[in-house]
């Protein structure tokens, strides 16, 4: 048996198969306009009452929402009780137990005010397109929790509902007409309600509506959160749709504003997370000058699959390593981070040539996510007295050596071992190469010799990254100067931003 509720109307004869009866509350039954009628042609002459409604065919519609009576209520899965809200489409609508056809909609507003099934105070509304604006409406909080769906655009608010409810007993039962939902006792903050609405949907464009003679209200509505306010008396149908409208678009715009906002403080965090990951060289105490230069392949990232790394081991000896991770996205870059630790880390602990290379694809197997993901990698280990150096390459180009009037050549790239990653088992020999008393060693990775040369598919190159740098120290580029030339020379040869990430470290030693 359906709940009573307050304010009971008549029901009509086309809802429930008889002739109109009044019930005890509401005084005579309400005449029903014959199907067709246009208000201004009703035989009485009266203005068309809001709650009463043109017949039209029945909509099986799964929108269909019942106010009074034993329907099904599509947002609650029930229609018994006091629960239920209502769903009505202007101009085509689903109001007081009759369900008409409906119409295309574009919005859909959710009505909280203590009485919709009494004399509902929105009028009919269109949207900008001249389509039908579907109003769901509901008594209370605890009616709008539920109808409060996804395709919910906008949310009206009754202020009146914020006003001190007659004095209840007991804990209630959370269907009451108040509108604070828990029948409990009154709350001296007039705005409760409309704080609980924007808490219960904070994604919701919200309009309160309060009497012309409380604008006061109406400002400090909007300074807790509603997109604005309009005076219930003086509403009419181009009036509040335009609002509705300008609420909904005002809503979307400072959802898009906070969520840029949020984004750029992520970009943010990222950076300073990313930054704090690139190496800082330990060459206190060396002779030696470090420069490098880096470039993720990843759009607005620090980091990429290129890794490097300098130490200075206590017994006077300068490691330098350089690396890359196939890949360029942000596990390669992750990847990378891990395998620059584990390398500094294993060479304070005095290992270095084969043994620490092995330990290293170690690393490499237990940490990719793929077992197709491997990295290449070049190590050189630098005596203390600064004349030799140890070379490990491991899939990856040969460095460059650059000395006083002799031209920049690339080292011996004899005996280069496969790629971490690829053999289990494999071998990494070290060999041994003169450096001289003064020098410059550039180590870089294959992000600056496989950008394209020109607007064809020819690519830079080992030969012409060569040539590059021999005419750039010609012209006596050193340090910081030279890598910058370089990179930038490459890019312009490229045609714009390289494709692959770029990392370059130089150490020279002058005499």
């Amino acid at each position: 048996m359906p709940v009573p509720v307050p304010r009971q109307r008549a029901i009509p004869a086309v809802e429930c198969g008889q002739a109109p009866a009044a019930s005890p509350d509401s005084g005579p039954s309400k005449e029903q306009a014959p199907p067709g009628t246009h208000p201004a042609e009703h035989p009485t002459g009266r203005r068309e009452d809001p709650t009463e409604k043109r017949e039209k065919p029945t909509d099986t519609s799964p929108e269909t929402t019942i106010g009074i009576g034993p329907a099904t209520d599509p947002g609650t899965g029930t229609g018994t009780g006091t629960g239920t809200g209502t769903d009505r489409t202007h101009g085509d609508r689903t109001h007081g137990g009759r369900t008409e056809s409906a119409a295309p909609t574009n919005l859909t507003v959710l009505l909280i005010e203590d009485d919709p099934a009494g004399s509902p105070i929105v009028p009919d509304l269109l949207d900008q397109s001249g389509k039908p604006i579907r109003i769901r409406t509901a008594r209370n909080l605890t009616e709008a929790g539920r109808l409060l769906t996804d395709d919910v655009h906008c949310i009206l608010l009754d202020l009146a509902l914020s006003a001190p409810a007659p004095a209840r007993t007991g804990t209630g039962t959370g269907t009451d007409g108040g509108g604070h939902g828990n029948g409990g006792a009154e709350d001296d903050d007039e705005l409760a309600v409309l704080r609980h609405v924007l808490e219960l949907a904070p994604r919701h464009a919200v309009l309160a509506l309060t009497s012309s003679s409380d604008a006061e209200r109406g400002a400090e509505a909007v300074a807790v959160g509603a997109q604005d306010y309009l005076f219930r008396d003086e509403l009419d149908g181009r009036l509040l749709s335009r609002a509705i409208r300008y609420a909904v678009e005002r809503k979307r715009s400072d959802s898009a504003e906070r969520r840029l906002a949020e984004g750029r403080l992520r970009a943010q965090e990222n950076r300073r997370l990313e930054r704090g990951l690139l190496p800082t060289p330990l060459l206190a105490g060396s002779p030696l000058r470090f420069a490098a230069r880096y470039r993720p392949g990843r759009s607005r990232a620090l980091l990429g699959g290129d890794f490097y790394d300098v130490v200075r081991t206590p017994d006077g000896t300068v490691h330098a390593m350089i690396g890359d991770v196939c890949g360029h996205g942000p596990d390669e870059a992750a990847l990378g981070v891990e395998l620059r630790i584990a390398w500094r880390a294993l060479t304070l602990a005095g290992l270095c040539g084969d043994q620490l290379l092995g330990t290293l694809q170690q690393v490499l197997e237990h940490e990719r996510s793929d077992d197709e993901i491997f990295a290449t990698l070049c190590a050189v280990d630098i005596s203390p007295d600064g004349r030799r150096a140890g070379l490990c390459l491991a899939g990856h180009p040969s460095p460059l050596l650059s000395r006083p009037g002799m031209p920049a050549r690339l080292l011996p790239y004899d005996n280069n071992g496969p790629a971490l990653g690829l053999l289990p088992g494999a071998r990494w020999p070290r060999m041994q190469v003169e450096l001289g008393a003064e020098w410059s060693l550039m180590l870089y990775t294959d992000g600056l010799i496989e950008g394209h040369v020109g607007g064809g598919r020819e690519r830079l190159g080992q030969d012409g990254m060569v040539e590059m740098v021999r005419r750039q120290i010609a012209e006596g580029l050193t340090g910081e100067d030279l890598l910058r030339t370089t990179v930038n020379e490459v890019r312009e040869l490229n045609g714009g931003e390289l494709a692959d990430d770029l990392a370059v470290v130089l150490l020279d030693r002058t005499a």
